[in-house]
């Protein structure tokens, strides 16, 4: 187990519309606003999305899946961390969601969302943390001995 104690900083209510790419919008406004890292919690309605998964049997349960599956017209609540990559010098946000398919008696999905277009309206709540010195306390980086996955780091303060 890892932990680091944040300071809230702001927070916010982003609205994204109709027709709007949840990624895009939000990774503009945190840009915008200088939000570096935080949470955040959303809900509202996906025309359609990319989430990670597969219709095949896994090769390798323990190895991450890159795979990926489309859906269309979902309700949805989701969630996830807002976190600074280091290597990249972007932010690099890891949100899941629990999507409900509306034309299939509201079939689920549960999974790591890669992108996806708004239907109405998306509402995201937006916490920011602050850490001292002025650098993000969350980071991203890359752990090659674990199949090169993005994993949640702490800033040194």
């Amino acid at each position: 187990m890892r932990s680091i104690q944040t300071t809230v900083g702001r927070s916010f209510l982003v609205a994204l519309d109709d027709g709007e790419d949840f990624m895009t919008g939000l990774t503009a406004f945190c840009a915008e606003r200088e939000v570096r890292s935080g949470s955040l919690s959303f809900i509202g309605g996906f025309r359609s999305a990319r989430l990670v998964g597969s219709c095949t049997p896994l090769k390798n349960p323990e190895a991450p899946l890159w795979d990926e599956v489309s859906v269309e017209y979902l309700e949805v609540f989701g969630g996830g961390t807002l976190a600074w990559d280091t290597e990249e010098n972007v932010l690099a946000p890891h949100i899941h969601v629990a999507a409900g398919i509306k034309g299939a008696s509201a079939d689920g999905r549960v999974s790591h969302l890669l992108e996806a277009a708004v239907q109405f309206i998306c509402e995201i709540t937006v916490v920011e943390f602050t850490g001292g010195g002025g650098e993000p306390p969350l980071t991203r980086h890359r752990a090659p001995e674990l199949y090169n996955v993005p994993l949640l780091g702490f800033a040194t303060r």
